[in-house]
């Protein structure tokens, strides 16, 4: 990952837009982000993580607003950052959440945060997505790592890292968590330990059940509980559930058995005891049962005499009933004639009101007391005058449309009549007008015709115009590139030159450096001689084969760099010559004249031809008004012939029907008026007539329906119809009668029945039992009986329950034992696991080994770098005892000690000063980002940030550490230091300049 620009606005200290260029900076390998203490050089790294991850790095990422104070009121934060990820050119911007003002009114609305994510390709710039979730899963695909795992790889906190060196095992354990997948690991920690916890709360389950069952057996029997109970898994852990069966749970069985041998015993004397008293209860209770039935024999004749004494006394009310009835039986014969002449005579009242109401509306239009006859002849005459006069409404309507017709006529005619006039005066004028517009079109047409010629000519001088300029630009780039070139092949001949000097030193001093590898005794490599009298020596400065080597890798370099230089001027030159083709040796200034004259000619071409399209469509629209007013001459001419003529004709039919309508209505208003009287008349003589026919019916149907009524009263002996409504009675009257006689006549053959009974006859002659002493006999023999049964059924009872237990005993000892020995297992493999086990000797959890592994790595790749820094007196040695401080169990594994080659002995990391704290740290940082890097899948990290810490090293210590950032660019990397220490100034000459004041910090790039 390579970082290229970082826009900031608003964000941080920085209240303005800031512009950072990555390019420039990265162009010198080691740039310095210098500044006053808190002018915002690490917001310039929060700027880079929050373009990437939507977050700040550390603690400082708890704090939500990000946006600027000093910005102005209504302008947004904004971090806008190009960077290439596995070389694709993408642009990152983000905005974080911030309340702006409302637009409309006082206070504040909540601004929510937002992202887009670009990809340069095909020479613009494409969307990928707006998403703020899908833009942190793009970039952390992309780089393989987490924010977190980026801040420490690409930003190198110090502080945290010498906090980091200094920490305990459990703090150092958070920080390579936080790096390296070792969640696997800490999950089987958690897994087996929740597995031991599983297992013994199994095992303190299954021995509790035990006790529970033995506890249930005590209760049954009565019985005392066995002895005491004891821990029969191992102790629980500190916030593990105790576990409490008991020790000797088999023990229970044999207790069980011994205690049911001797409830059979007590079972069997006490069914013997229930048999005897059953007996005894059955004698007594057969015996009461015998003189129940007396009495009750008894009883029931006594109440069979009382009975019939009763129904004695209720023969009259039987009688009248009888008869009631059987008068309501004759009546229901007559009933429903009665009611059917009520309902005639109803009928006819009615009738004879409404012939009565029907004659009174008709009696102004005939004699008093007139016949249906003459009724009915009033009614024809007046319907055959309605029919007459029903063929005249078609002449009505007629007379009515000849009337609107003759108004809408002489409408037109004063419409037509002065169109007439206004078509006659435009024909007198127009004419003249179209010769003019005809004559006008044809000079203008004359004066466009050279608009192709200006057009083709403005074209012309456009390209020219344009090649001319290119011409220009490509000769003042071939000027900078013919400089390049010369300076390139300056360059490349030195390089050589170079490398042939110090291959001829190298060769002139080869005697002096073969004579520095003679050793007395050994035979020489050229002469083969063991003794060495005068070997060669010399005082110049020879040069090394890597110094050679390095030499002849410049002058490769500078000889590619002359033949890019070559290529590129003579590209150059063969498009100046292909321009100069195009535009000649003319200079820009008199072809834009040119181009400016030939447009003027085009635009005065043009307009002509505007004018020629105009002067065409005016003579166009005044041809078609003399057509279209010829046209309305002709037809406004006939259609005024047409309207006098029609106007004519309607007015001789209007006066015809007018004449003959009068005389049809006669003295009514109008003819409908004459009609609707006339059928009003002829429907009430109707409506008289058929109420006078109702009437003379409903009588003689009253009449019939009396006689009839009166004959049926008569034949059921019955003197009137009155007689006949009193006598009759509901079917539900009649029901209640009917079963008043049944149960009379049920009751009296029981009676007889109970009274002929032999039985019943023999316990009345017979003496009354005494009841109340066989009572008592009855109930003492229950009482022993309820007392030996209860006694039988608790022995069976608890025989019964005493052998369900002894089998829920037998198969929950079964279940403790298997459940004893895994919680067994499952505790030596959860210690074993966290380190708290004693055959852990190293006290070291999984976890802790994985990333103790982890830590071999990063303090292997931090020695490399320790070493140059220290001046080779440090190493860094990972050990698997415990960090100072640390006291816990399992907290062994991720110790760190700190070699020094000047005494030989290992030092504890918080014994090192100031300076050596930093060189340390910043070793184990640059350690740990390899390896992160690796771990992410060798991700290349093109920009690195290392955060503050210089100000302790002295002035040799400074040289070494600033040699081993120096190397880090290997590779094209790009590394930058922030430190406000004044000698880094002096040291790096490109910075990232950032200063503060009262208005907010500002960016510059200095190079």
């Amino acid at each position: 990952m390579r970082l290229h620009r970082l826009e900031i606005a608003a964000f941080g200290p920085f209240s303005g837009t800031e512009v950072i260029d990555f390019d420039a900076l990265s162009g010198a390998g080691l740039f310095l982000i210098q500044g006053r203490t808190g002018a915002g050089k690490t917001s310039v790294l929060d700027a880079v993580c929050f373009a990437l991850y939507g977050q700040v790095p550390g603690v400082r990422n708890a704090v939500k607003g990000l946006r600027s104070d000093h910005a102005p009121p209504g302008a947004g934060p904004r971090v806008v950052l190009e960077t290439t990820i596995r070389g694709r050119r993408l642009r990152l911007s983000r905005s974080p959440a911030w309340e702006r003002p409302k637009l409309r009114g006082s206070g504040t609305t909540t601004e929510h945060a937002k992202v887009v994510v670009e990809e340069f390709e095909h020479g613009g710039w494409t969307g990928l997505t707006t998403r703020l979730d899908e833009a942190g899963d793009l970039v952390t695909r992309m780089l393989g790592m987490t924010a977190v795992q980026f801040c420490q790889v690409a930003l190198l906190p110090q502080g945290e890292f010498a906090g980091f060196l200094r920490a305990g095992a459990d703090e150092r354990r958070k920080v390579l968590e936080r790096l390296f997948a070792a969640e696997v690991f800490a999950q089987v920690e958690k897994w087996l330990a929740d597995r031991r916890a599983a297992t013994g709360r199994e095992a303190a389950e299954l021995g509790a059940r035990a006790v529970s069952i033995s506890d249930r057996i005590c209760e049954t029997t009565g019985a005392a509980p066995p002895r005491e109970p004891r821990p029969a898994v191992p102790a629980p852990r500190r916030g593990e559930p105790a576990a409490e069966p008991f020790a000797e749970v088999e023990a229970l069985t044999a207790w069980a058995a011994e205690l049911a041998g001797g409830q059979e015993d007590v079972r069997a004397v006490v069914e013997e005891l229930r048999a005897g008293v059953a007996a005894a209860l059955r004698a007594a209770r057969e015996e009461l049962e015998e003189a129940r039935a007396l009495a009750d024999r008894r009883r029931r004749h006594a109440d069979a005499l009382a009975r019939r004494d009763a129904l004695a006394g209720h023969a009259e009310e039987r009688s009248r009933s009888a008869s009631r009835l059987d008068a309501a039986v004759r009546a229901d014969r007559v009933v429903p004639l009665v009611r059917d002449v009520r309902s005639r005579h109803g009928e006819a009242a009615r009738a004879r009101r409404w012939a009565e109401e029907t004659r009174s509306r008709v009696a102004a239009l005939l004699p008093p007391k007139a016949p249906q006859d003459v009724l009915a002849k009033a009614e024809r005459h007046r319907r055959d005058e309605v029919a007459a006069l029903e063929s005249r409404r078609a002449d009505a309507a007629r007379l009515r449309r000849i009337g609107r017709e003759r108004e809408e006529l002489a409408g037109e005619l004063r419409r037509l009549e002065p169109e007439d006039a206004r078509i006659r005066a435009a024909l007198a004028e127009l004419p003249a007008v179209v010769a003019g517009h005809r004559a006008e079109l044809d000079e203008t047409r004359l004066a466009a015709a050279g608009r192709p010629g200006a057009a083709s000519a403005v074209q012309e001088a456009g390209r020219r115009l344009d090649a001319a300029q290119r011409r220009d630009r490509v000769e003042h780039r071939l000027a900078e590139a013919e400089a390049g070139y010369r300076a390139a092949v300056d360059a490349a001949q030195n390089a050589r030159q170079a490398v042939l000097d110090l291959r001829q030193a190298r060769l002139d001093g080869m005697a002096a450096v073969l004579a520095e590898e003679l050793v007395d005794g050994e035979p020489c490599r050229v002469c083969g001689s063991p003794e060495h009298p005068a070997p060669v020596t010399s005082l110049a400065l020879i040069p090394t084969e890597e110094q050679v080597e390095e030499a002849q890798a410049e002058a490769d370099a500078a000889q590619d760099v002359r033949e890019r230089a070559g290529t590129r001027v003579g590209e150059l030159r063969t498009e100046r010559d292909e321009l100069l083709e195009v535009a000649g040796d003319a200079g820009a200034d008199a072809l834009a004249a040119g181009l400016a004259e030939a447009r003027a000619v085009l635009a005065a071409a043009e307009a002509r031809a505007a004018e020629a399209e105009r002067a065409e469509a005016r003579l166009h629209r005044r041809e078609q008004e003399l057509e279209q007013a010829r046209t309305a001459q002709e037809e406004n001419g006939r259609a005024l012939t047409e309207n006098r003529t029609r106007d004519r004709d309607l007015a001789a039919e209007q006066v015809r029907l007018a004449a003959e309508l009068d005389e049809a209505r006669g003295g009514d208003a109008t003819l409908e008026a004459r009609i609707a009287r006339l059928g009003e008349e002829a429907d009430a003589l109707a409506a008289a007539i058929e109420a006078a026919r109702a009437h003379e019916r409903a009588a003689e149907e009253l009449a019939a329906a009396r006689a009839k009524a009166g004959q049926e009263a008569e034949e059921q002996g019955f003197r009137t119809l009155e007689e006949v409504l009193e006598a009759a009675l509901s079917d539900e009257d009649q029901g209640v009668l009917r079963d008043r006689g049944r149960r009379f006549d049920d009751e009296e053959a029981k009676v007889r029945a109970l009274l002929g009974d032999p039985e019943l006859v023999a316990a009345a002659a017979a003496p009354a039992p005494d009841l109340p002493a066989l009572e008592s006999a009855v109930a003492a023999a229950d009482v022993a009986h309820t007392g030996a049964a209860n006694a039988a059924d608790r022995a069976r009872h608890r025989c019964e329950r005493l052998a369900e237990l002894r089998m829920d005993l037998a198969a929950a000892v079964g279940a403790w034992r298997p459940a004893a020995g895994r919680h067994e297992v499952a505790e030596r493999l959860a210690g074993l696991a966290s380190g708290k086990h004693a055959a852990n000797r190293h006290d070291m959890s999984l976890s802790a080994y994985v990333l103790a592994a982890r830590l071999e790595q990063v303090v292997a790749a931090a020695n490399e770098r320790l070493d140059r820094m220290s001046g080779g007196r440090y190493a860094l040695v990972h050990t698997t005892g415990k960090a100072a401080g640390d006291r816990t169990r399992g907290a062994g594994g991720l110790g760190l000690r700190v070699a020094d080659s000047w005494t030989g002995l290992e030092r504890d990391p918080v014994t090192l000063s100031g300076g050596e704290s930093f060189i340390t740290s910043l070793a184990l940082a640059l350690g740990l980002a390899d390896v992160v890097t690796a771990e992410a899948g060798g991700t290349e990290i093109g920009t690195l940030f290392v955060d503050e810490g210089f100000g302790t090293l002295d002035e040799e210590t400074l040289d070494e550490v600033m040699d081993v950032l120096d190397g880090l660019r290997d590779g094209g990397r790009a590394v930058g230091i922030v430190s406000h220490v004044a000698e880094l100034r002096a040291r790096i000459p490109a910075q990232l300049r950032v200063t503060k004041d009262r208005a907010g910090s500002t960016a510059a790039v200095v190079v």
